[in-house]
């Protein structure tokens, strides 16, 4: 598995499942997980999935985001 590479398909993350989540918690990466080239899922470090779930999830932290980018 190409730790470099930000996109990951769903096969090969699940082969290498223990190396991905190793790269997420050691190099506080983000990946992607993709079905035929597209993005389905992103596998984050705990801190980043713990704010998300403290601003009411997904939805409500891209729109916390998007307002701070847009600002």
């Amino acid at each position: 598995m190409d730790t470099n590479a930000t996109d990951h398909p769903v096969a090969e993350a699940r082969a290498n499942l223990s190396e991905l989540l190793a790269a997420v918690r050691m190099l506080r990466r983000t990946y992607f997980l993709t079905s035929r080239g597209k993005r389905q899922a992103a596998v984050v470090p705990t801190e980043l999935g713990e704010l998300i779930a403290q601003v009411g999830g997904a939805d409500a932290a891209a729109t916390v985001l998007s307002a701070h980018l847009n600002a």
